[in-house]
């Protein structure tokens, strides 16, 4: 069980601490909170002590996992569904998992995508959030602050030249049958070659 002054990360709402466990009494039900105050926009926000388990509250990653975050920042932008109703779903699934990889993978494709063309607004909303969920937690592990924190992402973000690893698999495959039809043609051509020779031969003799 968590405890009073501890850092943790509440999927969909980003990290916190616990600042106290209170007992309230909710639509007749007593029960037992943990009260966590978030670092941005000072919010506070309950969550039922028996339920950390089931909505996935955990503890924040440690100062040598930022470096993996980063990584994913700055890494290659993901192949996503062309439909923008079908990249909100698959994107807020990931968001769900409260996997801070996940996010800042969320946050690195939309951020590249907006680049590119306007996101909707519901998808600019989501990455509003996302970026607040990364920012909250990689703020309490680094102590830095938002704005410090906030530069670092978007200078990561920005040195991706943002080609997607899929389509770039898909021009080295490309390229691989190339060759291999180029090849087959030789082999072909080999052997009409040879074919006409024999033809060749065999009319000398006849005659």
């Amino acid at each position: 069980m968590f405890k009073v002054g501890e850092k943790i990360v509440y999927p969909m709402h980003g990290a916190g601490v616990i600042e106290k466990i209170e007992e309230k009494e909710i639509l007749g039900e007593r029960r037992e909170y943990f009260i966590i105050k978030m670092p941005i926009g000072d919010m506070k926000v309950m969550v039922p002590v028996t339920n950390v388990e089931e909505v996935g509250v955990r503890e924040i990653i440690s100062e040598e996992e930022v470096a993996e975050v980063m990584e994913v920042l700055e890494g290659h932008k993901t192949k996503m569904p062309q439909n923008w109703n079908r990249r909100y779903r698959a994107n807020m699934e990931r968001i769900k998992t409260g996997d801070i990889l996940e996010i800042a993978s969320v946050v690195r494709n939309l951020t590249l995508l907006d680049n590119e063309k306007s996101l909707s607004t519901g998808e600019r909303k989501m990455l509003s959030n996302a970026k607040q969920m990364l920012l909250s937690e990689l703020v309490l592990v680094t102590d830095e602050t938002m704005e410090v924190i906030e530069e670092k992402m978007n200078l990561a973000i920005l040195e991706n030249e943002g080609f997607e690893e899929d389509e770039i698999e898909e021009e080295e495959e490309e390229v691989v049958k190339g060759k291999e039809v180029k090849e087959v043609k030789k082999v072909k051509e080999g052997v009409k070659e040879v074919k006409e020779e024999v033809a060749k031969e065999a009319v000398k003799e006849e005659n």
